[in-house]
């Protein structure tokens, strides 16, 4: 497993993409949270096999958020520890 931090730029506050993005991680073997950043990004941790990731981060621009996404960063990060399922943070 792997572990991986995403920073979403964009129009992505206010649109329910916290929302939609926990819809799409149903579809997926994945473990993690998202949340609102106070700069008005939206970040993404997420934990599970490199090819389920991959797959979920282009059913995220795939889908009509990725319409609000201008840029996207993405760095890997710790294993995520004390996380069940997927959850909105606020």
């Amino acid at each position: 497993m792997i572990a991986r931090q995403y920073f979403f730029v964009g129009r992505v506050q206010g649109v329910g993409f916290r929302y939609a993005t926990k819809q799409l991680a149903k579809g997926f073997d994945l473990l993690g949270w998202v949340r609102n950043c106070e700069d008005g990004r939206v970040e993404l941790q997420v934990m599970g096999e490199e090819d389920e990731l991959d797959a979920f981060i282009e059913e995220i621009h795939d889908s009509p958020l990725g319409r609000h996404i201008q840029e996207r960063t993405e760095r890997p990060v710790p294993p995520l520890e004390g996380v069940s399922g997927f959850t909105i943070r606020e």
